[in-house]
This record gives C-alpha cells, sequence and structure tokens, in this order.
C-alpha cells in the first residue's frame, strides 16, 4: 500500500501509530527528530509522512512548512498527529501545508481512514 515515515519523539506513540500503519499493509519508517526526519525523506521519499508537532530540534510545523516549500517534496501527504489539539492548532497546522490533522489520543479508524484517503 506504500511506505510511511512516523515522525514523533515518543517510543509509546511510535509503536501505536506504526501499530495501526502495518495493520494497513503499510511500510514503516521512523524518526524522532525534524532533522532525523528530513534526512530520511531526502532519502528516500516516503509516500506519506505522519509527524508531531513538538519535537527535539525543529518542530512539526517547520518541517512541515519546509517540505511543502520545496519542490521535490511538496506533493508528500503530512498528516500532523499531536496533543495540540484546539481548533487554533489544526488551522495552524493546515495553513503549514498539512493534508491532515489529528489530535492525540489519536482515534484508530480515524486515522486509518485518513491515511487511506491520502495514499490513494
Amino acid at each position: 500500500m506504500g511506505s510511511v515515515l512516523v515522525v514523533e519523539d515518543s517510543a509509546t506513540e511510535r509503536k501505536i501509530l506504526s501499530s495501526y500503519l502495518q495493520e494497513l499493509g503499510v511500510t514503516v519508517a521512523t524518526a524522532e527528530t525534524g532533522e532525523e526526519a528530513l534526512e530520511k525523506i531526502h532519502a528516500s521519499r516516503p509516500d506519506l509522512i505522519v509527524l508531531d508537532v513538538v519535537l527535539p530540534g525543529k518542530s512539526g510545523f517547520e518541517v512541515c512548512r519546509e517540505l511543502k516549500s520545496n519542490e521535490e517534496t511538496s506533493k508528500i501527504p503530512i498528516i500532523i498527529c499531536s496533543t495540540k489539539g484546539s481548533e487554533m492548532d489544526k488551522f495552524w497546522g493546515m495553513k503549514q501545508g498539512a493534508d491532515a490533522y489529528i489530535a492525540k489520543p489519536v482515534n484508530k479508524e480515524e486515522f486509518q481512514d485518513a491515511v487511506k484517503k491520502l495514499l490513494r
């Protein structure tokens, strides 16, 4: 079904999101920081990126903005998954170029539906 990079600094959240993706038959890679994510994205071009906002180093918003402003990576869909779940946070995330914004704790069905929609 495709490859997904999960960018999440919490080991528990990384495991949960990865298991939801593996249930869909997706190949999963992970990164713990914004900088590590950018390196992996430029090296392997995933089909989708799942991005936390609060990360060591570059924030998820910064990573999203950088990817969407680069011609080579601008078409890769991004789902932001964050504990920052207010309407303003969601608005701001979409303004950075995210294709979907899901608040934590992540609802499995909502998450998998968003992944399926964006990997089509």
